[in-house]
């Protein structure tokens, strides 16, 4: 009966993984509901370990959905339209000053709203963008990968930007407030290492020229708001409009700030957030008489599904013995020191991230960290060391993360064709050397905080 269990459990897991892979499109939440159901028939997670299980997600995944309801209702203002007009416009013809644009664009866009929600926004603005300013298909490789990258591997400064790094702090009893505080430095001058390498890569194939005009968005969301009529009224319009955003975005800022001072102050982040999301939806509803209705239908309730049900799965592996041989396994060199601590989890999680996904990766790791009796210290950095891991080293593949595999899957839809081989050329350098680099850089942070 109980290799019966495991052999279920395990088979549950492998085939949730590889549908996730093999067909990306589909809601991610089937397979994984699917998979978590088996896992329940199995034994291995029991009725009672259910209730654990919700617990530890529901925070996490409130504030990721309060995060996209926000991304909604800033769409709703036409926020996206006009960064990619702005983008345009201050590129001012030049190739190389959009390249540093966009993946700036990429980056605070995952600050601001998360990794998955970030790659669904930019890429398609990125596509319109690109196809507008007339730019050959290889010449826009380099931005859509850049910038793909970037806005994926901008989730580890910050643990709110990425709905695993959340679930993960739960089970660590850590802080958003402490993650922050460790993880924001060696995480930016890793982003930096890793922007300076893909434009090193990228700087002979970047067009060196191009159009110098707007992203001429058409029919914009606030137009009828503000009136337009005119050449005058445009231009008054246009100052009006840069206003307005610039006082969406403060707002959008506070809210995001008030996240790290809530998780300082003990109080739920996730009830901060679903404060900021509301009040959005309420001016939202003032100023373009659009009632918060909408979000029933275009808030991605599935995110919730795919957490609880991956997390089900991941919970049965632990309870067969997985996190038992990984500890007998990595205890010796994580408590050896704190350098081997931060390197070992990081590449371990590399590793796993690019076979199974970096939401398990990172679950498994996580909890495996939190049997091996660590003191505190030590827990924290390896905890971190494996959100890099799981954020950065999974880059190398497509399929490390959700978010690449979306891109993927949008980049194709939108007519330009980019190749795993042709993302591999450039993971392949530069992954593993920003990886190794921001672990390393995180031991002597933490080290030197401590």
């Amino acid at each position: 009966m109980h290799d019966l269990m495991v052999l279920t459990t395990v088979c549950a897991f492998l085939l949730t993984i590889g549908f996730i892979f093999w067909r990306p499109s589909v809601n991610e939440a089937i397979p994984a509901s699917i998979g978590a159901a088996f896992v329940l028939l199995s034994g291995s997670v029991s009725l009672a370990d259910l209730g654990s299980i919700l617990e530890t997600i529901s925070g996490a995944a409130i504030t990721i959905i309060a995060t996209i309801v926000m991304a909604i209702v800033l769409e709703s203002f036409g926020f996206f339209y006009w960064a990619a007009d702005l983008l345009a416009k201050k590129a001012n013809g030049s190739g190389v000053r959009l390249f540093w644009l966009t993946n700036l664009f990429c980056f605070l866009m995952t600050l601001f709203v998360n990794n998955d929600g970030s790659i669904l926004i930019t890429t398609p603005i990125l596509l319109m963008l690109l196809k507008n300013m007339g730019l050959k298909p290889h010449q826009k490789i380099p931005y859509l990968i850049s910038g793909a990258i970037i806005a994926t591997a901008s989730s580890a400064p910050i643990g709110v930007s990425n709905i695993v790094n959340l679930i993960a702090l739960k089970i660590v009893h850590m802080s958003l407030y402490m993650h922050t505080a460790m993880m924001f430095v060696p995480a930016s001058l890793g982003l930096c290492v890793l922007a300076g390498m893909l434009y090193a890569i990228f700087y002979k194939s970047l067009p060196k020229q191009i159009p110098k005009h707007g992203f001429m968005p058409g029919s914009h969301p606030l137009k009828e708001a503000d009136g337009d009529n005119g050449n005058n009224g445009n231009s008054g319009n246009n100052r009006n409009r840069t206003r307005f955003m610039r006082n969406v975005l403060i707002f959008v800022l506070c809210v995001r700030v008030s996240l790290f001072a809530a998780s300082y102050a003990g109080i739920p982040v996730s009830l901060m957030a679903v404060i900021g999301s509301a009040a959005l939806l309420v001016w939202r509803w003032l100023y373009l008489k659009v009632t918060p209705m909408d979000m029933v239908k275009k808030t991605p309730w599935n995110i919730l599904v795919f957490a609880f049900g991956m997390y089900v799965i991941i919970y049965g592996l632990n309870n067969i013995g997985l996190t038992d041989y990984l500890i007998r396994l990595l205890q010796p060199i994580v408590t050896s020191s704190l350098l081997n601590a931060s390197v070992l989890m990081g590449a371990l999680l590399s590793v796993l991230s690019n076979l199974f996904n970096n939401h398990p990766a990172l679950m498994v790791g996580t909890l495996t960290l939190t049997h091996m009796d660590l003191d505190p210290l030590t827990l924290k950095i390896s905890y971190l060391a494996s959100v890099i891991g799981s954020d950065i080293g999974s880059l190398m593949l497509p399929i490390g993360t959700l978010a690449t595999l979306m891109w993927m899957h949008i980049v194709n839809k939108g007519g330009v064709k980019i190749s795993w081989m042709q993302y591999l050329r450039v993971t392949i350098v530069a992954i593993p050397v920003t990886a190794v680099f921001t672990l390393v850089v995180l031991a002597y942070w933490v080290k030197w905080l401590f």
